[in-house]
């Protein structure tokens, strides 16, 4: 398994936010992205999760809400990697894949575009 400190990973994931382009982000609402070391028990293989309601979805009563949540895991990610490129690309990957579903797309749009 390939080495990589949770900080290192965290950044990551950062500079794959910061290469999303400004337009879509600023359109991203109430939402919040963490890394986390390891998946549910049950999906070992998942590498990010979307959590919360799609843009495309709210109405008059989602005001108040909680942040929805995005994350993504470390841990999966790393072993299924056998470079640092590999986990760059797969980091920017899952970010895009995540807040697609932030804005509504689904897996199979997201598999056509390539962010599968």
């Amino acid at each position: 398994m390939l080495e990589m400190t949770r900080e290192e990973f965290e950044e990551l994931v950062a500079e794959a936010l910061d290469r999303i382009p400004p337009e879509l982000t600023r359109l991203m609402d109430n939402v919040a992205v963490f890394v986390e070391d390891e998946p549910p028990a049950e999906d070992p293989e998942l590498l990010g999760l979307y959590e919360g309601t799609p843009l495309t979805e709210r109405g008059e009563w989602y005001a108040g809400s909680l942040p929805d949540r995005i994350t993504v895991f470390r841990g999966p990610t790393l072993r299924m990697c056998e470079s640092r490129e590999e986990v760059v690309r797969e980091a920017e990957v899952t970010v895009v894949h995540e807040v697609a579903h932030h804005f509504g797309i689904d897996d199979a749009r997201l598999h056509e575009l390539g962010y599968g």
